[in-house]
């Protein structure tokens, strides 16, 4: 395997900057953002997974499944939902992603939470099965570029199933991204 697809290879990397004494060398590679991007061929993604299971001290690092947080939210909000989709049948994201100023539960809440409560410990978040906000509104960079993200003294770290082409990366190969506020390791 290749240093390019090597989960081991690209993870110590990750491992490094993070856990380097100058944290500032996110922020300078991050346009201004506080997050690592870590990215992985969408089919070697459950490999990517396991050797952060084994590679990331849980002294340090937490990992957060994305699909878990999902079907969490659905099982939460089962009874709401077939009524929120009948009502928000031309903007479905809304029901993912709340517009600014609601306070209607949504995932994005609930996923910002669940970062909120592993920088609590004095942990690293890494968000893993992003595919699953795949069509819901919430996009990555949503989330990099949350308040919560952007002020915390530790870095986010997201695992991202995508491809390059030419000069563009591609979410889940199909998807092309945005001008992320992020460090890219690839």
């Amino acid at each position: 395997m290749n240093t390019a697809i090597n989960p081991e290879y690209l993870l110590s990397q990750v491992k490094r900057i993070v856990e380097s004494n100058n944290r500032s060398e996110i922020r300078l590679n991050a346009n201004g953002g506080n997050s690592i991007l870590v990215v992985c061929p969408p089919d070697k993604e459950y490999i990517f997974i396991e050797k952060m299971k084994s590679l990331m001290p849980v002294e340090t690092y937490q990992l957060i499944d994305l699909n878990a947080i999902l079907i969490e939210f659905i099982e939460e909000n089962k009874g709401d939902l077939p009524e929120m989709f009948e009502f928000l049948k031309g903007s479905v994201g809304q029901i993912f992603k709340a517009p600014v100023g609601e306070s209607t539960p949504d995932l994005f809440k609930k996923i910002l939470g669940r970062i909120e409560e592993i920088y609590q410990l004095k942990k690293i978040p890494i968000l893993y099965h992003t595919g699953a906000l795949f069509g819901s509104g919430i996009d990555n960079i949503h989330i990099m570029e949350s308040e919560l993200v952007m002020k915390s003294k530790f870095p986010l770290i997201i695992l991202y199933p995508g491809t390059q082409d030419k000069e563009n990366l591609l979410f889940l190969n199909s998807r092309p991204s945005s001008k992320y506020r992020c460090m890219i390791i690839k």
